[in-house]
């Protein structure tokens, strides 16, 4: 018997309901018929950052950043090449702190970059400065054990 999860989808922020065994296939969007997994990390203002945590059974890894800092230019393609490799068990967004204040006041951002990890809707682990790739894959794999 398949155990299903509920993807919410880059694009139209619809939910897709999945058979686990398939997140390793090339899925696609019921409503919209894009990429449920573009390999790429999502930049999400605070509504499609909400509906993605309140309702996406994958991880949740979100970068908090500012156009800025330097340290979180040097982060953001380290950040790609990340979700290259973690998807589809992990999604990983970016939120920008200058656009989206409410959502760093709620969470707390005190520096940037920000690392956050969500498990099921709840903040499981933080980490504030840039990481290269080895230390990033390494840390969120940890997280999401």
């Amino acid at each position: 018997m398949s155990q299903f999860l509920h993807i919410v989808c880059p694009k139209c922020d619809g939910i897709n309901r999945l058979p686990q065994e398939k997140l390793a296939s090339r899925v696609n969007c019921g409503a919209c018929h894009q990429p449920l997994f573009p390999g790429e990390p999502l930049n999400l203002n605070q509504k499609r950052f909400q509906r993605h945590l309140d309702k996406s059974d994958l991880p949740l890894v979100v970068d908090f950043w500012a156009s800025w800092c330097g340290p979180c230019k040097m982060m953001s393609p380290i950040f790609a090449e990340a979700a290259q490799q973690l998807e589809p068990h992990v999604r990983l967004v970016k939120i920008n702190s200058e656009q989206e204040q409410a959502l760093s006041t709620q969470f707390s951002i005190r520096s940037i970059p920000t690392l956050l990890v969500f498990k099921q809707g709840k903040e499981v682990a933080r980490m504030s400065g840039a990481l290269n790739l080895p230390q990033l894959l390494a840390w969120v794999g940890e997280q999401v054990r």
